[in-house]
C-alpha cells in the first residue's frame, strides 16, 4: 500500500475543511484539528488523521454536536464542572487546561470533571499543555465497553486511558499517556483500516476466543494490561471518569467509530498540581536527579523519547500518510 508525506499544516487544513463541511464549527474544527494532526506527528496514527472519517460522520449525524460550545461551572475554590454538552471532547478539555492553569495560582491543585463528552484523543496532549506552564497534570478518561471485568467475557469498560505529564528544567515535559487495555484500540481500528492482522493476545472476538483479525477484534472485547491487577486499575478509572463526572459508563456508551446511535456522553477528570510550594521549590531538582538516574543505565529511555523524536520529524518533513487514507481525507471536504 502506497503512501507520500504532507506537511502538518496541509493536514490541519484539510481537517478544519472536511469538519467544516460535516456540521462543525470554525471554532471547534479548530481544536479537533490540532489535537488529530499532533496525535499524528507525534506517531500516535490510532488517535491521529484515521479518526476524521468517524468524527466526520458522527457531527453529520447528530451524535456528535459539532456547533455546541462546553459549559463550564465553579463548584468549589479549585474544583469546576465543565459540561461537555455531547459536542466534540477537545473544546471542553482546551477550556478544563485553561481554568485549572488559573486557578492553581491561587489554590495550588485543581480539578476539572468533564462531562457528556465525547473521544478524547491523545489524552498526554492535555496534560503536555498543563506542564507546559509548570504543573503536573494528571487525567483521567472512560470510552465506550472494549474490556470485561476480569473473568467475564462481556465488555463492561472502555479501555481507559490515563495521562501524565511533569515540567522538566531545560527539557520538554515527561509525558506518561496509556491505555489499560494491551494496545490502544485505535491501533486495531488502524490494523482494520489498511487490510492488515493484529498480534494474537490482544484481543478476543464477540464469542470471546483469541483473534488476529481486527474487525473481529473490533466486535468482540480488548484485554487488559497485567491481567487482574490492569482489570482492577480500568475500574479505579471508570468510577473517577465517569462516576465522579455522572457521564456515561462504558457499558452505557455508544461507539466511538460509528455514526449511529446517541452520543456517547463519556467523561473525563483532570488535575492540575503546582510542584514548588509542595515541594518547598525543589521539585525540579529532585526530578532531575531522578531522570539521570534513570538514564544512568545502559538501554535504558524516558517514556516519550520516541514520540518527541517522530515529532521534531514531523514538523521538519511532514507525516507519511497511506494514499487510500489521504484521499479518503481529502473526499471529506466536499461539500455537497
Amino acid at each position: 500500500m502506497s503512501e507520500m508525506r504532507h506537511s502538518l499544516d496541509q493536514l490541519n487544513l484539510i481537517a478544519v475543511k472536511a469538519l467544516c463541511a460535516h456540521n462543525t464549527s470554525t471554532n471547534n474544527a479548530g481544536y479537533v484539528a490540532k489535537a488529530l494532526v499532533a496525535a499524528e506527528a507525534d506517531g500516535l496514527k490510532g488517535h491521529g488523521m484515521s479518526r476524521l472519517p468517524s468524527y466526520c460522520g458522527q457531527a453529520a449525524s447528530g451524535k456528535v454536536d459539532g456547533q455546541i460550545q462546553p459549559e463550564v461551572r465553579s463548584v468549589a475554590d479549585a474544583a469546576i464542572r465543565i459540561d461537555a454538552r455531547h459536542g466534540f471532547a477537545y473544546p471542553a478539555l482546551a477550556l478544563a487546561v485553561e481554568k485549572l492553569s488559573e486557578l492553581t495560582t491561587t489554590t495550588g491543585i485543581a480539578v476539572a470533571a468533564v462531562t457528556h463528552s465525547h473521544h478524547c484523543g491523545a489524552a498526554g496532549y492535555f496534560m503536555e499543555a498543563l506542564a507546559s506552564q509548570g504543573l503536573i497534570g494528571l487525567m483521567f478518561a472512560n470510552t465506550p465497553k472494549a474490556i470485561p471485568p476480569w473473568g467475564g467475557n462481556q465488555g463492561i469498560f472502555g479501555t481507559n486511558p490515563i495521562a501524565f505529564a511533569a515540567p522538566r528544567h531545560n527539557h520538554e515535559p515527561l509525558v506518561i499517556d496509556l491505555s489499560l487495555s494491551k494496545v490502544a484500540r485505535g491501533k486495531i481500528m488502524v490494523a482494520e483500516q489498511e487490510g492488515s492482522r493484529i498480534p494474537e493476545g490482544w484481543a478476543v472476538d464477540a464469542e470471546g476466543n483469541p483473534t488476529t483479525d481486527p474487525k473481529a477484534a473490533m466486535a468482540g472485547s480488548m484485554l487488559p494490561m497485567g491481567d487482574a491487577k490492569g482489570a482492577a486499575l480500568v475500574l479505579m478509572v471508570e468510577i473517577l471518569a465517569a462516576g465522579l463526572t455522572a457521564a456515561n459508563f462504558g457499558f452505557e456508551a455508544s461507539s466511538f467509530f460509528t455514526a449511529e446511535g446517541k452520543s456517547p456522553g463519556v467523561g473525563q477528570l483532570l488535575i492540575a498540581i503546582d510542584p514548588g510550594p509542595l515541594s518547598g521549590d525543589a521539585f525540579a531538582l529532585r526530578l532531575e536527579i531522578l531522570m539521570e538516574a534513570i538514564l544512568g543505565q545502559e538501554n535504558t529511555r524516558l517514556p516519550g523519547a520516541r514520540r518527541l523524536g517522530l515529532r521534531q520529524e514531523a514538523r521538519k518533513n511532514g507525516v507519511l500518510i497511506k494514499d487510500q487514507l489521504f484521499q479518503q481525507l481529502t473526499a471529506l471536504g466536499v461539500v455537497g
